[in-house]
């Protein structure tokens, strides 16, 4: 898991069929010290995440399965929590 800050929502016109119906955003993934770690990236997310909220993300892929009950998604993030 780690934390990461909401930058933006993505929109596609074709998507997988497994990403019907989820919410893709543009997180930036946090160190410790609130500095960006890394690149940012594509998540889902069906908590209502908004720009500039800070998340937890999994970056299991088999829990992002579980989440998304499909064996067929070829998503690697999602987001499990919102920072209060």
């Amino acid at each position: 898991m780690q934390l990461a800050r909401v930058h933006g929502k993505a929109t596609a016109t074709v998507k997988a069929p497994a990403l019907k119906g989820w919410r893709l955003l543009l997180v930036q993934p946090l160190m410790v010290d609130g500095s960006p770690d890394g690149f940012p990236m594509l998540a889902i997310d069906n908590l209502g995440s908004s720009v500039g909220d800070t998340v937890l993300l999994t970056t299991d892929g088999a829990a992002v399965k579980d989440i998304m009950k499909s064996d067929a998604s070829p998503v690697r993030y999602a987001i499990i929590g919102i920072e209060d």
